[in-house]
């Protein structure tokens, strides 16, 4: 048995598969955003929870915000900033008292869809995270890739390209830096542009919602952020050329997405058509559990 943990910015999301990929037990509760140690604590006893219901015991993959410094064996680059510089691995071994693997929480999403989803029929696959943040992760012939510094498809920590004019702004984003694609396509970036726009503070999944039911702001917000992600996928298009992205994380239930973005995102890409396919994920929100489930071989 693998269990498979997902650790978010809002909620960890726990998973128990068979070696055949069937889900013998799921839960989910909340992060205790911005303490370690009770975040440890929550995982060791959702583990713990899963193990008991199933009546067995099994490996543990977790899938992270962020990632491993190859250097230190600390966590870096994780959007929950109270991660950053714990060594997450060796606490959650001791607590659990068993090996753990971990890995980028968007790796795991590209890893799972190769494995038995949406890309399984895929050479090259570049899966997208917009949640909370926002990640990339590469998997080709169904082998993730990781790269000599271990930060392969970061591509929200890039500018976001070909801004318009009222996008040069100096939006801060937690790494430091200003302009980061993750501060303009970010489930919290969504909302903060709504909230400017019409006053109202609302989840990012309602923005979509809101635009279809015809409120005007929600629909001038909701065409504002297709065009970036165009344009920030194009730009992945040309590096990488994949044959098929597939979105994750809440904003991937944006069902609009699918079909207006590759209209537009032809006007960035390097070339006189477009082949890659944009596409919705197989295991829905939940297909980055099962990528940390993954990390494990047979069991």
């Amino acid at each position: 048995m693998r269990i498979g943990v997902d650790l978010g910015g809002t909620k960890i999301e726990f998973i128990a598969i068979s070696g055949d990929g069937r889900i013998l037990a799921r839960n989910r509760v909340p992060t205790p955003v911005g303490d370690y140690r009770a975040t440890i604590e929550a995982i060791r006893t959702g583990v713990l929870a899963i193990e008991r219901k199933i009546g067995g015991s099994g490996s543990v993959g977790v899938g992270i915000p962020g990632s491993v410094s190859p250097a230190s064996g600390r966590i870096r680059n994780a959007n929950s900033t109270w991660l950053i510089d714990a060594n997450l691995a060796s606490d959650l071994e001791s607590a659990l008292e068993r090996p753990v693997r971990l890995a980028n929480d968007a790796n795991c999403f590209a890893f799972s869809e190769a494995t038995d989803g949406t890309g399984k029929d895929f050479y090259v696959i570049f899966g997208v995270i917009l949640g909370t943040g926002v990640g990339g992760g590469i998997v080709i012939n169904k082998q993730p890739v990781t790269g000599r510094n271990a930060i392969t498809g970061e591509w929200g920590h890039n500018p976001l390209p070909w801004p318009e004019q009222s996008e040069q702004d100096d939006r801060q984003c937690y790494c430091g830096l200003t302009g980061c694609i993750e501060t303009h396509l970010s489930g919290p970036a969504l909302s903060q542009a709504y909230q400017a726009a019409s006053g109202a503070q609302i989840p990012a999944i309602e923005v979509a919602q809101r635009a279809k039911n015809g409120d005007a702001p929600a629909q001038e917000i909701l065409a504002g952020y297709e065009r970036k992600l165009a344009r920030a996928l194009a730009q992945i298009i040309n590096i990488l050329d994949p044959d098929v992205i597939i979105l994750g994380g809440g904003l991937s239930n944006m069902e609009q997405l699918y079909d207006t973005v590759p209209k537009l995102w032809q006007e960035w890409v390097f070339s006189d058509t477009v082949e890659t396919r944009l596409l919705p994920p197989r295991h829905g929100d939940s297909s980055g559990v099962r990528g940390a489930a993954w990390l494990w071989p047979d069991t």
